[in-house]
């Protein structure tokens, strides 16, 4: 049941490039809305049962939340500008191929080790996103678009790592999720007023896909990640997220008949199974290594949830 729960978190991710194709605003109002709406939903939650903990953070927390929360917003901008210019199915396998950076940034920064083997897996995840490009571009695809998810991925990776050293803290992932938020919308704003967006006078359709992705995409979908972790393998939710570009494909194909060339439903065979043998290779690598209690208080399920930005 639990693994059930799980996958239909990642279908709710999956549907947030559907919402976005719903909607008729700038791609970076979209995401100011959704951070927005996600914040003033945990705010009433975290003042009222995350006072002591609000109280008493540290100011590095606070700045690594932010940080975090800034490469989240900047993700969630590329990315949803991606989806203006190139299909469903290719945005989201490019922007999946964040494992890679977040691997190359682990090493570079965070001085993790890597196995010959895990090497191999992301070469193979390299080579699938590298023929998914290809294959949009000679069908006629924006090469736009294609760099576009793949700075999405970038930016995904960067908040990865960045969150990654501020739960090492023992932050809890409501405050954690709560800051990120907040960090992402302040970002997204400065960037829509610079670049002289407005942020009212567009239709009501746009505030119910908004409130839909804050909700569903957000909210219930990447909370069920966090939720999921206490009570499931690493290894398995990391492979159920594998499942996101294969639902946001048919989503893709049922509501807006995209159709993927066979060469980058191919591509996107390869990078799936990359990115699932680096998986696998990482969950063993863990299961050597001494266990570490890694157990959050129960209100930290309530209204959390590690959010990779889809």
């Amino acid at each position: 049941m639990k693994r059930l729960i799980v996958l239909l978190g990642v279908m709710a991710v999956s549907l947030s490039p559907v919402f976005v194709r719903l909607s008729t605003a700038p791609s970076m109002v979209l995401v100011l809305y959704r951070v927005a709406f996600a914040t003033l939903i945990l705010t009433p939650y975290v003042l009222l049962r995350c006072r002591a903990e609000l109280r008493g953070m540290k100011r590095r927390e606070l700045l690594l939340c932010m940080c975090s929360g800034i490469f989240l917003g900047l993700h969630f901008s590329a990315y949803f500008e991606s989806l203006q210019h190139t299909s469903i199915a290719v945005a989201a396998v490019l922007v999946n191929t964040e494992a890679i950076f977040v691997t190359l940034g682990s090493v570079a920064f965070l001085k993790s080790r890597l196995q010959g083997k895990a090497w191999a897996a992301l070469l193979i995840t390299f080579a699938g996103s590298v023929i998914v490009a290809l294959a949009d571009l000679s069908g006629g695809g924006s090469l736009k678009g294609n760099l576009l998810a793949l700075v999405g991925a970038i930016m995904g990776a960067a908040y990865t790592l960045v969150g990654t050293v501020c739960r090492r803290g023992g932050i809890s992932t409501t405050m954690y999720t709560y800051f990120l938020y907040m960090a992402a919308a302040l970002t997204v704003l400065v960037l829509s007023l610079f670049s002289g967006l407005s942020l009212t006078g567009y239709e009501p359709v746009n505030l119910l896909t908004t409130l839909g992705m804050a909700v569903f995409c957000t909210l219930m979908g990447h909370s069920v990640y966090s939720w999921g972790l206490k009570y499931l393998p690493a290894s398995f939710i990391a492979t159920a997220k594998l499942v996101e570009p294969v639902f946001a494909a048919v989503w893709g194909l049922i509501l807006f008949r995209e159709r993927p060339a066979l060469l980058v439903v191919a591509g996107g065979a390869v990078v799936i199974l990359g990115i699932a043998l680096y998986s696998k290779i990482a969950g063993e690598e863990q299961t050597e290594q001494p266990a570490q209690n890694v157990m959050e208080t129960p209100n930290e399920e309530v209204a959390g949830g590690e959010t990779r930005g889809k």
